[in-house]
């Protein structure tokens, strides 16, 4: 009996290194194939998301739709991870009014509840501008701020350089929450 008393403590301690393990495995897994924490980096995105946000980013089977917050994959031309909000997605043709500060898709006007201020700053490309299939018009939601899909250094983006939806900002906690 002495002898299986003294055994029972290790082989807790295997059982609790065990899951410990476990859950590291599944934590690298998630985070490699689903997830990804990505920081911000510039202004670009302000007020939506701020210089130094940490976010969390789903990726795995996204879809892009008008209106998400993503991360572009820092293997693109700009050679950095970017983070825009999708305007317009293949097949729209977008128009920007620069002097009215207005953005229309497909003729409809946008309302951009979450921008800094209206759109006064242009680049290269010229309107109207019809987005190539597979690919998407993003811009910042500092648009007088971003170097954006309105430049031909940076242009339209193809589906494949997405590498997920901005889910959640949990850092610095005054900006944690839902991104919209």
């Amino acid at each position: 009996m002495a002898k299986d008393e003294r055994q029972a403590p290790w082989q807790g301690l295997v059982e609790w290194y065990e899951a410990l393990v476990s859950a590291l495995v599944v934590m690298v897994l998630l985070f490699s194939f689903f997830f990804r924490i990505i920081q911000v980096d510039g202004g670009s995105m302000n007020p939506t998301l701020r210089d130094g946000d940490k976010l969390i980013v789903w990726g795995a089977g996204y879809t892009p739709q008008r209106g998400d917050v993503v991360i572009v994959d820092d293997y693109t031309s700009y050679g950095r991870p970017l983070v825009k909000r999708i305007i317009a997605v293949g097949g729209d043709t977008i128009s920007i009014d620069y002097t009215a500060g207005i953005v229309t898709v497909n003729g409809e006007v946008l309302e951009e509840d979450y921008i800094a201020e209206p759109t006064f700053l242009g680049y290269d490309v010229a309107f109207p501008y019809t987005v190539p299939e597979g690919e998407l018009f993003l811009m910042g939601d500092n648009r007088n701020a971003s170097l954006d899909s309105r430049s031909s250094s940076i242009g339209c983006i193809a589906e494949e350089d997405i590498l997920g939806k901005v889910l959640f900002c949990f850092l610095p906690l005054e900006d944690a929450g839902v991104v919209k």
